[in-house]
């Protein structure tokens, strides 16, 4: 029987769904094993064992690694499990992020670190993991459990005596913390954490005594209960009146429009949305960190609507809307450009995941947002004013000049050729900085992945989720846009791509320095040390894998180097050093780094 949790499935994993159930439901996960089945072999009755059964159980088949003396004996036994493989990474930065990739692909990821040193290094991503709603499994070796309570200083820590720093740093970004140092309840608090994670779609913390995961026990001897998730339900009365409310308010509007935001994922509503888009006609757009969620060649899709720098003719339409549904929007200074996108209150919805706004009125709570849109579409009324305003006002973009032969290469002509790479088959890794607006811009086909963390915004994130994505979706080719400047902060696990056999292609765009950070501030500290990029990867191929590097400069270059990649190389993993001039950025950037730059200048208020 295969193992499922939700929608999420170990042989076929899903990409829209994280965690729990879909559909609000009561959602089991059953051992692949029957319960009824002969009780576990004594050597199989452990804590390591039944941590990595349990991880198995809810979809995750590759954790992320890095050893260390406290967790060894835990790695042994996550070995041990068929199902299960130990992808070991070159730092603990990366391990992070390598689960935030496979759980935005799979739905749930997982991580190993040891005490402290890994924990503290880990830390960043699951910090960017929980401000992107992301259920992800942190598992610490821990300390021998003799050694709790007896005031000795161990290695890998601060020198003091008390074992909680770590555990303190991780209860402001996970939602739920285990410190597991006896066997007694370390199953319980294994479920628990897990859970949680599922149910709260957000990171916990697991730590494990490092003498405990080969003791057996028999607690470990028999198949475990499977999990159950209790469903979330709506108070129904808040439903209707909310309902009620929401369809008065947008069918006496003459050109309302609906916007998609990134809590679409966490709320699980995006095909809810869609039915809501299907059924009133209404021009559809996306928030930046949207995209990807909701099918780019659906009917009414007007594109990306982000203040300024939105697609070509979207903000005109949303703005000038007389009533906008903003479905799991978060707006921030960079989703809002420094704060100045041109909305009103009072013409709009605001459906979060478990609570609806209307205008300056009333407010619903214990309204789920699944529930509350596929609600709504059966009492909305068509309306397509919004979408003929765009149709009318729309011009296709144009084309960017076609280079002169061997003249150095723009950055918007590469663009236009990753765009024809594009295909169900294909999934888009965004790195923080150029590519942010570049990468919006590409009309994505239908079943294409885009992924990129735009609340948290670490630069470096997406080599280890390159990683991580990739590794959960081996179907899929990745296509990752990376900067030189984001690249050098975690370019180590470009080792760990080709020792998994990862087919991923790399756009290395390498303009020398932190263009994002010159447009909101230019500084001597924006310049950073160039290097020869391919060689450094050809170093770390060292004849072991496949992988193939080319280094571009115009277009004729670049032509050449994706037909290779895509052609003789497509089994290869592929990294593509694209040069291009310091100052070469998308006028969206230029744009967008002026606003963020004003808000961030703002003088104090007088006190």
């Amino acid at each position: 029987m295969d193992t499922k949790i939700g929608s999420i499935d170990v042989c076929n994993p899903t990409h829209d769904d994280i965690g729990g159930p879909p559909n609000g439901g009561v959602s089991t996960v059953q051992n692949s094993s029957p319960l009824h089945s002969t009780s576990i072999s004594p050597c199989d009755a452990t804590l390591g064992r039944y941590l990595a059964r349990r991880l198995v159980e809810i979809g995750v088949t590759d954790v992320f690694s890095v050893p260390g003396d406290f967790n060894l004996t835990l790695l042994d036994h996550l070995i041990a499990e068929p199902d299960l493989k130990l992808i070991g990474c070159c730092n603990e930065l990366n391990a992070g992020y390598a689960a935030d990739g496979y759980a935005r692909s799979r739905g749930v990821g997982a991580c190993v670190v040891t005490f402290t040193v890994g924990g503290l290094s880990v830390l960043n991503a699951i910090a960017g993991a929980y401000s992107e709603n992301l259920p992800l499994i942190c598992i610490v070796g821990g300390p021998n459990s003799n050694d709790y309570g007896t005031n000795r200083i161990l290695h890998h820590t601060i020198g003091l005596p008390d074992f909680t720093q770590e555990l303190r740093c991780f209860q402001a970004v996970t939602c739920y913390q285990a410190v597991i140092n006896n066997l007694e309840e370390s199953h319980e608090l294994i479920d628990t954490a897990i859970s949680t994670a599922l149910k709260e779609s957000k990171p916990v913390y697991i730590s494990i005594s490092c003498n405990l995961p080969a003791i057996p026990l028999p607690t470990f001897s028999r198949h475990p209960v499977p999990f159950m998730l209790p469903p979330r339900v709506s108070n129904q009365i808040g439903l209707d009146t909310a309902v009620e409310a929401a369809a008065e308010f947008l069918n006496k509007a003459v050109k309302p429009v609906l916007v998609g935001g990134p809590k679409l994922r966490v709320a699980k509503a995006a095909d809810a949305f869609v039915e809501l888009a299907d059924a009133s006609g209404y021009g559809v757009a996306v928030m930046p960190s949207a995209k990807g969620q909701i099918p780019e060649h659906h009917t009414h899709f007007i594109g990306t609507y982000w203040g300024a720098v939105s697609t070509a003719f979207c903000a005109e339409i949303v703005e000038s809307a007389d009533a906008y549904l903003f479905a799991g929007p978060i707006f921030n200074d960079y989703s809002s450009v420094g704060y100045s996108l041109l909305l009103k209150k009072e013409k709009a919805i605001i459906v979060q995941p478990d609570r609806v706004t209307i205008g300056n009125g009333p407010a619903f709570g214990c309204v789920l947002m699944k529930e509350f849109l596929i609600k709504l579409a059966k009492r909305i009324k068509h309306n397509n004013t919004s979408y003929e305003n765009y149709h009318r006002i729309f011009v296709p973009e144009g084309k960017p000049l076609r280079d002169n032969p061997n003249e150095p290469l723009r950055v918007n002509v590469l663009f236009q050729h990753i765009q024809n790479m594009l295909s169900s088959e294909t999934a888009v890794l965004a790195e923080t900085g150029d590519s942010w607006f570049n990468c919006q811009k590409l009309k994505l086909p239908e079943g294409c992945g885009y992924e990129f963390q735009m609340q948290y915004g670490s630069i470096g994130w997406s080599v280890g989720a390159t990683l991580g994505y990739a590794q959960a979706m081996p179907n899929r080719r990745v296509i990752a846009c990376i900067g030189d400047g984001s690249f050098q902060v975690t370019a180590q696990d470009v080792s760990t791509m080709i020792r998994c056999g990862q087919k991923t292609i790399i756009f290395l765009i390498n303009n020398g320095g932190y263009t994002i950070e010159v447009e909101i501030h230019d500084g001597p500290y924006n310049v950073i040390k160039n290097w020869n990029y391919t060689a450094f990867v050809d170093a770390i191929h060292n004849g072991e894998g496949k992988c193939w590097t080319a280094k571009v400069r115009c277009e004729e270059e670049l032509v050449k180097a994706i037909k290779t990649a895509t052609n003789e190389e497509k089994e290869s993993f592929c990294f593509i050093e694209v040069i291009v001039h310091k100052d070469d950025t998308s006028k969206e950037l230029l744009e967008w780094g002026s606003r963020v730059s004003a808000a961030n200048s703002r003088p104090p208020n007088p006190q």
